[in-house]
C-alpha cells in the first residue's frame, strides 16, 4: 500500500483537498453519489482509497449513500459521504438514524444555490439551517465551515476527530467556490497529524451495555464482529440499544444525545477573530464569506470605524454564549452570508437587543462583494 498521507505542497482544489484530509484521518470507507459540485470528492476518494486498503462504493442513490456508511461505521471504519444541496435532502432520514443511533460518521455538503436544482454549478450557503433542523425531532451535531482549500484539509481531520470522539455524525459545510478553487495546500506528515479514535469498549461482554455514558458521556463502541451482543435500532432504546417504548426511555436517550455536545462546548466550537481588540462593529461570517469580510474590515478601518471580524469555525453548535458577550460591549453585528438570512437570525436572537444586528445576504450565485458590507456599516453605524 502506498503513504496514507501525501506530506508535501501542492495546489489543489477545496474539494480535492478535502479528500486529503479524510485520507489523512484514516477514512477506509466512502459511500458515494454524485453530485455537482462535491463529485471530485468522490473521484480523488476512488483514486486513493485502494492505495490505503480502503473501499469505495457508488450506490445508487444519496439515501443508499448514507445508509452505507452507517453501515461502514459499524463495522469499525471510519467513513464518509459528499454531496450537494438536492443530495443533502435526501440524506436527512438517515442523518436522523446516525443521531439516534450515535454513528460516527463525516458528511460533506458542497452547497450550492437552491432550491431544488437551482443553480448546480454556483454557490451559495443556504443550507445552514437545514443542517441544524434538517431532520426530524430534537437533536445536536456538529457542523464545521471550511473557507479555504487548506482550511478543507484540516476541518476533514477535525470532523472525523469530533466523530469519533462524540460518536456523533458531523457535517462538513463547505460552499462551490471553496470546492473548485485551486490555492495551495500543505500537507504535514503523518506523525503531526492529531487523529481521534473512537472509545471502544473493555471489560466483560455479557454485561456490556452500548449506550452507557462514559466519562464524557460518551459510550464505548464495538465493531460488529469484537464478540459484543449489540442491538442497533433507530426505535427509542435504553442503554442496552434495545427499544423501550416509554416516556423515562425517551428522555434518558435525548439527555445523553443532547447532553455530551452540549456538554462539551468549549472542546467542540471554534471561532476565529480578525482585528477584534477596540472592535464596536462585527461582521460576522463563515465560508467562502469570510473573505468579503476580511476586506470589509480593512477597508471600514480605513474610513474611521472600529471594525473587526468573527469567523465561524463551528456553525453547529451555535457560540450562542460568545455573540452574547461581545453584543454587552458594542454597538452592533453585520453578518455576511450567501442566502438571505440564516445565521444572521442566529445572530440576531443571540444579541437579544443590547446590539444591534444587521444582514448582508444574497440569493445566491456569486460571492458578496465588500463594498456592500461597508454600504451596510455607513448606512448603520454613523
Amino acid at each position: 500500500m502506498k503513504p496514507g498521507v501525501r506530506t508535501g505542497e501542492y495546489y489543489i482544489t477545496g474539494d480535492v483537498a478535502c479528500a486529503e484530509g479524510a485520507i489523512a484521518a484514516g477514512c477506509t470507507f466512502f459511500g458515494a453519489y454524485p453530485i455537482t459540485p462535491a463529485t471530485e470528492i468522490a473521484e480523488h476518494m476512488a483514486e486513493r482509497l485502494p492505495d490505503v486498503g480502503g473501499t469505495f462504493i457508488q450506490m445508487e442513490d444519496e439515501i443508499a449513500a448514507i445508509a452505507s456508511i452507517l453501515g461502514a461505521a459499524w463495522t469499525g471504519a471510519k467513513s464518509m459521504t459528499a454531496t450537494s444541496g438536492p443530495g443533502f435532502s435526501l440524506m436527512m432520514e438517515n442523518l436522523g438514524l446516525a443521531v439516534c443511533t450515535e454513528t460516527p460518521c463525516v458528511i460533506v455538503n458542497v452547497q450550492r444555490t437552491g432550491p431544488s436544482t437551482g443553480l448546480p454549478t454556483m454557490t451559495g450557503q443556504a443550507d445552514m439551517m437545514q443542517a441544524r433542523w434538517g431532520s426530524h425531532g430534537d437533536y445536536e451535531l456538529i457542523a464545521l465551515a471550511p473557507s479555504s482549500p487548506q482550511d478543507c484539509f484540516y476541518q476533514t481531520i477535525r470532523a472525523f476527530n469530533l466523530s469519533e470522539k462524540y460518536r456523533v455524525p458531523v457535517l462538513i459545510m463547505a460552499d462551490e467556490i471553496v470546492g473548485h478553487m485551486s490555492e495551495k495546500v500543505v500537507i504535514p506528515e503523518a506523525g503531526k497529524i492529531r487523529l481521534v479514535d473512537r472509545p471502544r469498549p473493555t471489560g466483560r461482554k455479557d454485561r456490556f451495555k452500548l449506550f452507557e455514558p462514559g466519562p464524557n458521556g460518551v459510550a464505548p463502541m464495538p465493531a460488529i464482529g469484537d464478540g459484543y451482543n449489540i442491538h442497533v435500532t433507530g426505535l427509542t432504546h435504553d442503554e442496552r440499544g434495545y427499544p423501550a417504548m416509554t416516556v423515562e426511555a425517551q428522555e434518558q436517550m435525548m439527555t445523553r444525545i443532547k447532553g455530551k455536545i452540549r456538554n462539551n462546548l468549549d472542546d467542540i466550537i471554534e471561532t476565529e477573530s480578525y482585528r477584534m481588540e477596540d472592535a464596536d462593529i462585527v461582521i460576522v461570517s463563515y465560508g467562502i464569506s469570510v473573505r468579503t469580510g476580511l476586506s470589509a474590515v480593512d477597508q471600514a478601518r480605513a474610513l474611521g470605524y472600529k471594525a473587526g471580524l468573527l469567523r465561524l469555525v463551528t456553525v453547529w453548535p451555535f457560540p450562542e454564549n460568545l455573540i452574547r458577550e461581545i453584543a454587552e460591549r458594542v454597538r452592533g453585528f453585520v453578518t455576511v452570508e450567501i442566502n438571505l438570512g440564516q445565521i444572521h437570525y442566529e445572530v440576531e436572537r443571540c444579541a437579544g437587543g443590547r446590539a444591534e444586528a444587521h444582514l448582508v445576504g444574497s440569493a445566491g450565485g456569486k460571492i458578496i462583494h465588500p463594498d456592500r458590507v461597508l454600504e451596510c456599516i455607513q448606512r448603520n453605524f454613523r
